[in-house]
């Protein structure tokens, strides 16, 4: 015998209201110095991005993409095995 459960999340600020509208995002704040997720609808998610700055951690560096040093490699290995055969038949 299977047994399916299903839950739904609630929008958090509509269930102060009692109101039950299902939660499609989730809404991160810092609150005493930690990193807290509420979940949210759409609309109480955008009234949220209106409202606050995103949350950024400036305490890490910010790491570098290396999908730019991939793209910029294979054009410098084609052009130097090109130079290397040309200079080396003079």
């Amino acid at each position: 015998m299977v047994t399916e459960v299903f839950t739904l999340k609630y929008c958090d600020p509509h269930a102060v209201r009692e109101e039950k509208v299902e939660a499609t995002e989730v809404i991160q704040f810092a609150w005493e110095g930690a990193v807290r997720e509420v979940d949210a609808c759409t609309d109480c998610f955008k009234e949220h991005e209106s409202r606050f700055e995103p949350l950024v951690d400036y305490s890490r560096p910010v790491k570098k993409r290396r999908a730019a040093k991939k793209a910029d490699a294979p054009a410098g290995k084609a052009d130097a095995p090109a130079g290397q055969g040309a200079g080396s038949g003079e």
